[in-house]
């Protein structure tokens, strides 16, 4: 599958990949401020952004997407950084090709299965219950999407993900159907043999629960050379809620 792409600079190749309801258009900022030292390189998963829809979305399906972006690309030696399902992801991709990987961060998620809360089945509900015919405009929208999710800032995530499909009509540039038909295969865990040697870098919420202490053992069993920062008052997003210290770890894991 062609994954749709956001490219910033030069020099050692770095790959970011979202989180699930993300796209390469919420990284933008940390991407330009990376590209400055690095080759980044954000694309849109399968179901996401502008990337093509499939039927098919689990972690082996998304690896082999990886795969063939870095091919394409003639990527090797890859600084390859995801968060949440993008995390998962990663992590997956790294333990089958350990040879492409030079480093990875995984941002608050760890390798257990953690079946989807309501909160997950809340959003999808809301975001396939929006009536695109009474909706003129985004801040429509958003009203349709405030009589279940109360957040504001949540609101704006899911709002990223609105477009114009025509001169008169919006629309979710999600493939909503599929991701919800598969919801249970990517809360799977990562049960992949073997184990990645490399640097690795965890970076938890505070206020988050994705990462447990009681995950750490199995991590740092299948990357044994792994740390793991936690960033005390931020949750689940991190790089939004702290972009500077967020920014700084990151850099400083990958300078080393």
């Amino acid at each position: 599958m062609k994954l749709f792409f956001r490219h910033f600079g030069t020099g050692q190749p770095v790959i970011i990949l979202h989180g699930l309801f993300g796209l390469s258009d919420n990284w933008v900022t940390f991407g330009r401020q990376l590209g400055e030292h690095y080759s980044v390189y954000i694309p849109d998963l399968r179901n996401h952004g502008q990337s093509p829809h499939s039927k098919v979305f689990d972690f082996p399906s998304l690896e082999n997407d990886l795969n063939e972006f870095a091919e394409e690309n003639g990527l090797e030696k890859i600084l390859l950084i995801g968060h949440s399902l993008g995390g998962k992801t990663a992590m997956f991709f790294t333990l089958r090709h350990p040879e492409l990987v030079r480093k990875l961060a995984v941002i608050d998620i760890s390798l257990r299965k953690s079946p989807p809360g309501n909160d997950h089945q809340t959003l999808i509900t809301a975001m396939m219950g929006v009536d695109f015919n009474a909706a003129k405009s985004r801040s429509d929208v958003e009203k349709q999407l405030q009589v279940t999710i109360k957040s504001g800032k949540l609101r704006q995530f899911l709002l990223k993900n609105v477009y114009w499909r025509d001169r008169h009509s919006l629309d979710w540039r999600l493939d909503l159907r599929s991701i919800n038909d598969n919801l249970l295969s990517v809360f799977e865990g990562v049960d992949v043999p073997g184990i990645f040697p490399g640097p690795t870098l965890f970076i938890r919420g505070g206020r988050s629960d994705y990462i447990r202490d009681s995950d750490l053992d199995e991590l740092k069993a299948k990357f044994p050379a792994a740390e793991v920062k936690t960033i005390a008052n931020a949750s689940h997003w991190v790089h939004a809620d702290a972009p500077g210290e967020f920014y700084g770890l990151v850099k400083n894991f990958l300078d080393r």
